[in-house]
C-alpha cells in the first residue's frame, strides 16, 4: 500500500480534523445548502419541503434554474420554477445541482506560487466534472448530475490544504515540481497527509453521501474500494486522466498512465474516450458559463 493510501493513524486524523476545524468559517457550504442535504437525505421529505427551503434563498434558486435551463443540462423548454424543476428532475438531482452551484466561491483566488493557481484548479474541476457527466452518459450509468458533482468535488481537499496550511502546500508543490516526483508523495512529506485524506474528511463534515467521500478519498486509487462501491470513483479517475491528457487546468496530482482495465470496468473503450475528448472542450465551455460566478 502506498504512503498516500496508508491507514490514517490517530495523529494524522487529528491533524486533518484540526485543519478542517480551523477553516470552518471559510470552507463551509451555505447554511441553506446544508439544509437541502439534510432534507433530501430524509426519506419523508417532499418536493414541497425542498421548494420551501430554496425559496428562502432567491440567489441560489436563480442559479439552480440557470443550470436546469442551460444547454448543458439538456432539458426541453424553459423551466420557470424550482417546483417544476424538482418535479422533472427529482429531489436528489436538484440537491446535487444546489451543491454544485454553491461550490464556486470556495475555489476563488489566484496564483499562489509558480506551480499553482486556484483558477487553474477550478478549471480542472469543471473539466473533470464535465468529462464525468459525458462518461456516465456513454457508460449508461445514469445520474449525470451525480457524476458531474463527483468530478467537481474530487480535489476539494486541495482547498483545505491551501486555506489551512498554505505555506506547507506551496512547499509541497515546489518540491513536486523541482524533484519531478509525485505530488502526493510531496504532500505526505510536507503536509503529513494527501489532498484525498483532507477531501474525504471535509466531505464527511459536510455530511455528503459515502459515495462522494469515497470519490474525494480514493479517486487516484479507486481499486482500494470494494468492487461494488467504486464505480463513481473509477469514473472520476478516468475523467482526471482525460483532462490531464488534454492539459486542462491543474493536473500535477494526476500520476502515471490510465489503466485500460479500469476503463473496461465501466464497459468503456479507448474509442469512447477519444470521442468524448473531441467534444469535451465545447461541453466544458458551456459548463463554465453555467457555473461561473455566484
Amino acid at each position: 500500500m502506498s504512503p498516500a493510501t496508508a491507514t490514517t493513524d490517530a495523529e494524522t486524523e487529528a491533524m486533518i480534523r484540526g485543519s478542517i476545524d480551523e477553516i470552518s468559517h471559510i470552507a463551509t457550504l451555505p447554511e441553506v445548502t446544508l439544509k437541502i442535504i439534510e432534507l433530501v437525505d430524509n426519506p419523508d421529505s417532499t418536493a414541497q419541503d425542498l421548494n420551501k427551503i430554496i425559496s428562502h434563498d432567491p440567489a441560489l434558486g436563480a442559479r439552480i434554474l440557470k443550470v436546469v435551463n442551460s444547454a448543458f443540462y439538456g432539458l426541453p423548454g424553459q423551466i420557470g420554477s424550482i417546483n417544476r424543476a424538482i418535479v422533472l428532475l427529482g429531489l436528489n438531482a436538484v440537491k446535487n445541482i444546489a451543491i454544485a452551484a454553491s461550490l464556486t466561491k470556495l475555489f476563488r483566488g489566484g496564483k499562489i506560487c509558480d506551480g499553482f493557481d486556484a483558477r487553474e484548479l477550478w478549471s480542472h474541476c469543471i473539466a473533470t466534472a464535465t468529462a464525468c457527466r459525458l462518461l456516465a452518459e456513454r457508460a449508461k450509468l445514469g445520474k449525470g448530475d451525480e457524476a458531474f458533482l463527483a468530478g467537481l468535488i474530487h480535489d476539494i481537499g486541495i482547498m483545505v490544504e491551501i486555506q489551512a496550511r498554505r505555506t506547507d502546500f506551496v512547499e509541497a508543490v515546489n518540491h513536486a515540481v523541482a524533484s519531478e516526483g509525485t505530488f502526493r508523495a510531496s504532500e505526505i512529506a510536507v503536509l503529513g497527509a494527501t489532498h484525498e485524506q483532507f477531501g474525504a474528511a471535509l466531505c464527511k463534515t459536510w455530511k455528503f453521501p459515502e459515495t462522494f467521500q469515497n470519490v474525494a478519498g480514493f479517486h487516484h486509487e479507486p481499486r482500494l474500494l470494494p468492487e461494488g462501491a467504486r464505480a463513481l470513483a473509477v469514473l472520476v479517475h478516468i475523467a482526471d486522466h482525460l483532462t490531464k491528457t488534454l492539459e486542462l487546468g491543474f493536473t500535477l496530482d494526476v500520476e502515471g498512465e490510465l489503466d485500460p482495465a479500469l476503463v473496461a470496468e465501466l464497459n468503456l473503450t479507448q474509442a469512447d474516450l477519444d470521442e468524448i475528448a473531441t467534444g469535451l472542450p465545447e461541453a466544458i465551455a458551456e459548463a463554465q458559463g453555467v457555473f461561473s460566478g455566484g
